[in-house]
């Protein structure tokens, strides 16, 4: 007889709790969007303060008054637009075509990925035309500038973003900003919702009680308390992976959903506490302030996305940024 297969159901949640494979996370789908614009952006975290805003929430409790917000701010510099990916139909989905890389490119992107030998832009730009029938999707391929953040990295993270609008107006768009820069007010709004994705703090190896949260046994157990006691029959001899086992933590790739956008600035000394955040330093200049925590630690590179359960619309009016020190100064 035929072996049955089927798609499982149920979700796994967040199994198998591995490393993640890079330290730059993918985006699997985007929202779409009339407008052809790109729909997401990157930008380093550089720590936490908390801000004074007027509640305009119409239902809340506060509404009309000024509250304390705890907020993480984001270094974003400009993202530079490498290439130009087109994409057709394949047997199994999406294909790539090919890629249009821009002649103006630095030699810090080299540290990252391999470039072809020559680069003609005009060239790839009319097979995409001579071939725009069969395409069915336009993203582009940009870089961070760490150099712009107060990093000590030297490569730059290299990501596709998804375009918002029609086949066309995406390959209009792309043509336009190749070899450019866009901007985080470009892209994002403030007091709007975004999904947030990053790699979050590595832990290392931890046993079942900080990492499954599994109670400690009871003070007269033998043989330890911190672990799950019997682990069932001796056959089949082996723990089945439903079982809280001990292993890694942290360094998982996650991502949260409908984080407010509540400011984009130019100038982040704006932002910046006396002496600087801990373990960054100082914000010089482009960021983002987003409601609440993000994952990940700090330098930790943060993508943004539009968001694929978007929430009812919220205000808030910012009238203080807390810059006391963050060290003890």
């Amino acid at each position: 007889m035929a072996k049955r297969n089927r798609p499982r159901r149920g979700s796994l949640a967040h199994k198998p709790r591995k490393r993640a494979k890079k330290e730059t996370p993918r985006i699997h789908s985007w929202l779409a969007s009339g407008e052809a614009k790109p729909l997401g952006f990157a930008g380093y975290k550089a720590g936490m303060t908390h801000v004074i805003a007027v509640d305009n929430r119409k239902t809340s409790t506060t509404s009309g008054l000024e509250i304390s917000i705890p907020v993480t701010v984001i270094d974003a510099p400009p993202l530079k637009v490498a290439a130009i990916r087109a994409y057709r139909k394949g047997y199994s989905g999406k294909q790539a075509f090919t890629d249009v890389y821009s002649s103006e490119l630095g030699d810090d992107i080299k540290n990252r990925i391999t470039l072809p030998k020559s680069i003609d832009s005009a060239k790839g730009i009319k097979e995409i035309e001579d071939n725009i029938n069969s395409i069915i999707d336009i993203r582009l391929i940009v870089q961070t500038q760490p150099a712009m953040a107060n990093l000590e990295k030297k490569k730059p993270d290299v990501m596709e973003i998804a375009l918002g609008g029609s086949v066309k107006d995406k390959f209009e768009y792309a043509k336009k900003v190749l070899g450019k820069e866009i901007s985080a007010e470009d892209i994002l709004v403030k007091n709007k919702y975004i999904d947030v994705t990053a790699v979050t703090k590595g832990k290392g190896v931890q046993g079942i009680i900080k990492r499954h949260h599994t109670r400690i046994q009871p003070r007269k157990t033998e043989k330890g308390r911190r672990h799950g006691g019997t682990g069932g029959a001796w056959t089949p001899a082996r723990k089945l992976w439903l079982w809280p086992l001990p292993g890694q933590l942290g360094y998982h790739t996650r991502t949260e959903n409908n984080k407010m956008v509540l400011q984009i600035g130019k100038d982040g000394k704006e932002v910046t506490p006396k002496g600087g955040f801990v373990s960054y330093g100082p914000v010089t200049g482009s960021y983002i302030l987003v409601l609440g925590s993000v994952p990940g630690p700090t330098k930790r590179l943060i993508r943004f996305a539009a968001p694929k359960r978007p929430r009812r619309e919220q205000s808030f009016e910012i009238t203080h940024v807390d810059q006391t020190s963050k060290q003890g100064i």
